[in-house]
């Protein structure tokens, strides 16, 4: 059997490389001559001279690198290939005044597997630019450059931090997520939310706590386990996990500045202000007993991605509790 040449990697052509090139072929040597003389695959001298002609001094170096600098320049132009397509333009500009999210729009190309899309990525940029800025009117948020991020002063360091990729993944292992949410920082109210998610079985288990504190934290982290069989952690990098070899059992840290290796918890935050605590509400006036049933109302709610089961149920049959807990659903709705 023949085996596969192994391919020569890819190499830009620099200044130096296109001055070579100019003075070898011009001295009479063959594409391949200069290829082995430069390192690089002779088809790349064949594209160079073709871009320049193939009369022996017609091809320029000076002129060939200016040519590439001006290409290499406009090459990531933003929203190059939206402009460049019209017709993939004029049905994202109408998507678009349909009130359809970036996402939604590359979404649905994919979907459709279209010969000329765009990704999500990409469709931001655009908008971002100069070119599709008149038209994030038609975002959700309105907002017509990417939001910065904030930067903060130097944040205390976790001691025997333990990263993320060091977690076991074997089936056995019940793992949690923790996340804490908080007030307006206007009404310097000082009660923060604390939940805890168990992506296997999408089950929420919280409380209302006093304060961000470590040692508020520890003892939040033990009544809740207390209530759920998890067998590892995965946090933040928030002062408040300072203490957690104090929780009695191996807790792992996301890196820094990358929430989304822990969705479950973001996501379940955020589906909690979507049906009960808005952003803007002062925690210190929720009753522990009414944040209790808000669980139970989502812990209850039949999921698409459990096979429209609920979070008890799943919790139940994989042994993550031992018993529903006996609340009402009455809270939570008149809090609402």
């Amino acid at each position: 059997m023949k085996k596969h040449q192994k391919r020569a990697p890819f190499v830009h052509l620099r200044e130096r490389h296109r001055d070579r090139i100019h003075a070898l072929y011009g001295e009479g040597h063959n594409q391949k001559s200069v290829a082995e003389v430069l390192g690089v695959d002779p088809s790349t001298i064949c594209r160079e001279l073709d871009r320049g002609g193939r009369t022996t001094w017609r091809y320029n170096a000076i002129r060939a690198e200016a040519d590439s600098k001006e290409k290499r320049t406009h090459s990531k132009c933003e929203g190059m290939k939206i402009e460049t397509h019209p017709e993939l333009k004029e049905r994202i500009i109408r998507e678009l005044k349909e009130l359809r999210a970036p996402d939604e729009i590359a979404g649905r190309m994919k979907k459709e597997n279209l010969a000329v899309r765009i990704g999500t990525n990409a469709l931001y940029k655009w908008l971002y630019s100069e070119y599709g800025k008149p038209y994030c009117k038609y975002l959700c948020s309105r907002r017509v450059h990417k939001k910065k991020q904030s930067r903060r002063g130097k944040r205390h360091l976790i001691p025997n931090r333990i990263s993320l990729r060091e977690r076991p993944n074997d089936e056995i292992q019940v793992h949690g997520e923790s996340d804490l949410f908080v007030s307006p920082t206007n009404l310097h109210s000082k009660t923060v939310g604390h939940l805890t998610v168990v992506p296997k079985a999408h089950l929420l288990v919280g409380q209302l706590i006093a304060n961000k504190k470590p040692s508020t934290m520890v003892a939040s982290m033990k009544l809740i386990q207390r209530r759920v069989a998890v067998t590892t952690w995965t946090m933040d990098n928030g002062t408040e996990n300072q203490w957690h070899e104090q929780f009695g059992i191996p807790t792992f840290f996301c890196t820094k500045g990358s929430p989304w290796q822990k969705p479950h918890v973001e996501s379940s935050i955020g589906l909690t202000r979507k049906w009960f605590l808005p952003k803007g509400t002062d925690l210190a006036k929720v009753p522990d007993a009414a944040f209790q049933s808000m669980l139970f109302v989502l812990n209850h709610k039949y999921r698409k991605s459990l096979g429209y089961k609920s979070a008890y149920e799943v919790a139940m049959d994989c042994d993550i509790i031992k018993k529903v807990p006996l609340l009402s659903r009455r809270k939570a709705i008149a809090f609402r």
